[in-house]
């Protein structure tokens, strides 16, 4: 039997996903820490949290609650805007240059 052969359109491949917030927020959240030069210990014990979910959190392996974020940016001495601001900075970052990045407007 003859093979059959098939032709495929040359399409443009598929914009890769944004990260995941928790994938962003925590290398955003360990660089101010080192930028401080605070040691891992000191800000989870002043955020109330144990080391180990900070160091989950940094590592991107947990979805922090909001009240989770604001212990540790208040631990930190880091305003919830300058860090969305670099968060907003890091996802801009890592889209390709062909994907809007405006704002997008929802019809109500």
């Amino acid at each position: 039997m003859a093979d059959i052969l098939q032709f495929h359109r040359n399409r443009a491949p598929e914009p890769e996903p944004d990260p995941l917030w928790r994938n962003v927020l925590g290398p955003r959240l360990r660089a101010a820490r080192e930028e401080q030069g605070v040691r891992l210990i000191d800000v989870a014990d002043k955020a109330g949290i144990s080391p180990q979910y900070l160091s989950e959190i940094e590592r991107g392996r947990k979805e922090p609650s909001s009240e989770m974020i604001a212990a540790v940016t208040g631990a930190l001495g880091l305003g919830l805007d300058d860090l969305l601001i670099g968060i907003a900075s890091d996802v801009r970052r890592h889209r390709p240059a062909t994907r809007p990045t405006g704002p997008v407007l929802l019809a109500a």
